[in-house]
């Protein structure tokens, strides 16, 4: 971005006193990015909870592990697909809005239901808002017909130095029935650019892993906006044995918001081996139930009538209904909390320690933080199959 573009140039004339407000109160801000107060102008109409369904927007590329018998081809599946996710979780709304918004916070026992039909079958996701304080949002999706099911949680840690950073704290899992086969796959570090000129946008930071039980490694390295290519969204990747990082099976190079390239072996000498483009690749869309037959906990139902007031700039609205909710929440811990209960999450449940992660973190250096997502989050499937709606009769009533 030009360094001759003033302060605030992207944000409306009558906005400008607010959005300088805003720059001044994160300058020494440090918490879960939840509790951090946006202005009205930059929120979204998208819950946190809603996030879970970016995971899976190519149905045909996360099952597509499932049915390749090469171990080192299962993973590098498992890496492509992981890439091609990544603009859909964290450039997907700025593409769409022409910036990145403040997404709504999600309420103790918010859940998002949803599934994608399309060449691969039905992949369902369930997604569940599993802690308030602090905020954490866990999920599962999965295709029974080949499969293939993804689990996983995520925090957020946030602060600022001339630009908001976040920690994600969590992780996810991958397993593939066929081979009994998982996938450790960590989260990567977030950055917003673009805030002090009223624009801001995604970056990623740092590196992640896709670790396996069948011995490989992916490592993904995220630069930015290089200095080198000097376009933004720039990563390089490359998947190797453990152990010989040194000695990649293949390496990809590109931009995670447009595309990539795959060579086998090393950068300089690799032949390419695919080529993958967003542009030619088709995006299934979630389904979800209709507003009238859908639980008064789930995200669009509970937000409906805030959603309909941003959409319509009706902040006072906003705050009225955002208000609502969250004083209902609040009462409800209060009860909660005088009849020593606790809240009972419909689709998971919370564990101590992991064995399956500690084997697979352990060639990657991953450590859990438990104490930072009130605990270790597990899909129960008994508790999937117990569940009918409606769940509870209001957001704010237990």
């Amino acid at each position: 971005m030009s360094s001759k573009q003033e302060e605030g140039a992207g944000v409306a004339p009558q906005n400008r006193g607010s959005w300088s407000s805003f720059l001044k109160s994160i300058a020494s801000f440090n918490g879960d990015l939840a509790s951090l107060t946006a202005p009205p102008f930059i929120l979204g109409t998208i819950s946190l909870a809603e996030f879970s369904a970016y995971w899976t927007e190519h149905p045909s590329l996360f099952v597509a592990p499932a049915t390749e018998k090469d171990p080192a081809k299962r993973a590098l599946l498992v890496l492509r697909w992981y890439l091609s996710v990544l603009k859909s979780q964290y450039c997907s709304r700025s593409d769409k809005l022409g910036s990145e918004k403040k997404p709504l916070n999600p309420f103790l026992g918010e859940l998002f239901l949803g599934k994608w039909e399309d060449e691969a079958g039905i992949t369902q996701l369930v997604s569940e808002q599993v802690s308030h304080h602090p905020p954490v949002t866990a999920y599962c999706i999965s295709n029974e017909q080949h499969g293939v099911r993804l689990q996983g949680y995520n925090a957020q840690k946030a602060s600022f130095s001339r630009t908001i950073h976040v920690k994600q704290i969590g992780h996810a899992l991958l397993h593939l029935d066929a081979w009994n086969e998982d996938y450790l796959i960590t989260l990567p570090n977030i950055h917003i650019e673009g805030l002090i000129y009223g624009s801001p946008f995604v970056e990623l930071s740092k590196s992640t892993y896709i670790s396996s039980s069948s011995g490989y490694v992916g490592k993904i390295d995220y630069s930015g906006k290089g200095w080198l290519s000097g376009k933004k969204n720039s990563f390089t990747a490359s998947l190797f044995q453990e152990g010989k990082e040194k000695d990649p099976l293949y390496t990809i190079e590109g931009q995670w918001n447009s595309g990539f390239v795959i060579k086998d072996g090393s950068k300089k000498h690799g032949s390419e081996v695919e080529s993958f483009d967003h542009k030619n690749r088709k995006i299934t869309s979630l389904t979800v139930a209709p507003l009238e037959e859908q639980d008064p906990l789930e995200s669009n139902k509970a937000w409906q009538k805030v959603k309909e007031a941003i959409l319509k700039s009706d902040m006072d609205t906003v705050g009225i209904e955002k208000s609502k909710i969250e004083n209902a929440q609040r009462e409800m811990r209060k009860r909660e909390q005088a009849e020593g209960r606790e809240w009972q999450r419909r689709f998971f449940t919370r564990l101590n320690g992991d064995p399956l992660f500690e084997k697979l973190a352990k060639p990657i250096g991953e450590k859990i933080e438990n104490d930072k997502t009130n605990g270790i989050w597990r899909f129960d499937s008994q508790k999937a199959t117990n569940a009918t709606a409606p769940l509870r009769t209001q957001p704010g009533t237990s």
